[in-house]
């Protein structure tokens, strides 16, 4: 791992009662190898290829818009926003059903957890430690993928985009569209304020610069931040901005490690 000096100071944790975990989905509680939870829904078997035409058009134009450091944020927030939002219509203009959106013995090896990530995550519900999941993916899709491994515990919460169904067939989308550029704190729900309520730490894991966002540093009394690269082309800029960078070996077991080593 790389550490900045100023952070090796401040380890191991031991006031677990003041924490939470702020967390990214993709390829962060994932392998950088999996699919995404929008990709699994197009491996399902009855797809129509109507769908997988349309979303490939979209995908096509808007992810270079997502991923380009040249586009100004406020116009990248409005082609986020327009992106999903046609990308919802075509979930229910092809009426996919409930099935697209769950993790099963069929296709959950598209979806893979990184290494020791349930060992880390049982420690936490272990300890009473929040971990709040903050995805621009499908909620539903998150939600079945820690049900597959059972691992969905009461410390658990999802913050995506969760499709609506009647009759198993998707009829639209809960709340307001979650993309890259909308992740943050500004989405928590009531009950999950009041899960946090009185816990001033923050510790934050994603895989890329934009995961940065989740967390209002100047609103917490201590924020880690904690990258799985989700790329080491550009790994100088993320060891300039992240606290903590993991590199190829590392997994969740060394995060446990250099965290929590004084506690069981």
């Amino acid at each position: 791992m790389i550490i900045k000096e100023e952070i090796k100071k401040r380890i191991p944790i031991e006031n677990l009662d003041n924490l939470y975990f702020v967390l990214d989905f993709d390829r962060t509680i994932t392998t950088s190898d999996s699919e995404t939870s929008w990709s699994m829904i197009s491996l399902y078997k009855d797809i129509p290829n109507e769908y997988l035409k349309e979303t490939k058009i979209l995908s096509n134009y808007y992810r270079p818009i997502e991923l380009s450091e040249d586009i100004d944020n406020l116009y990248k927030y409005k082609m986020m926003e327009e992106w999903f939002v046609k990308h919802f219509e075509l979930l229910i203009k092809y009426k996919l059903n409930i099935e697209a959106f769950k993790i099963n013995k069929d296709n959950y090896y598209f979806l893979k957890p990184r290494e020791y990530m349930k060992e880390f995550i049982n420690f936490l519900y272990e300890h009473n430690i929040p971990l709040i999941i903050m995805s621009a993916g499908v909620s539903n899709v998150i939600e079945s993928f820690f049900k597959y491994h059972h691992s969905y515990y009461s410390n658990i919460h999802i913050i995506g985009n969760k499709i609506l169904f009647k009759n198993n067939i998707a009829t639209g989308i809960e709340n307001k569209v979650i993309h890259s550029l909308n992740k943050n704190e500004t989405s928590l729900s009531k009950n999950i304020i009041e899960s946090i309520n009185n816990r001033d730490n923050v510790i934050l894991i994603g895989d890329q610069l934009s995961d940065l966002n989740m967390v209002n540093k100047n609103k917490h009394k201590s924020v880690f931040t904690i990258c799985f690269p989700s790329s080491y082309d550009k790994l100088k800029n993320i060891e300039d901005n992240y606290d903590i960078v993991c590199e190829k070996n590392d997994n969740y077991q060394s995060i446990k490690k250099l965290l929590f080593r004084k506690n069981k």
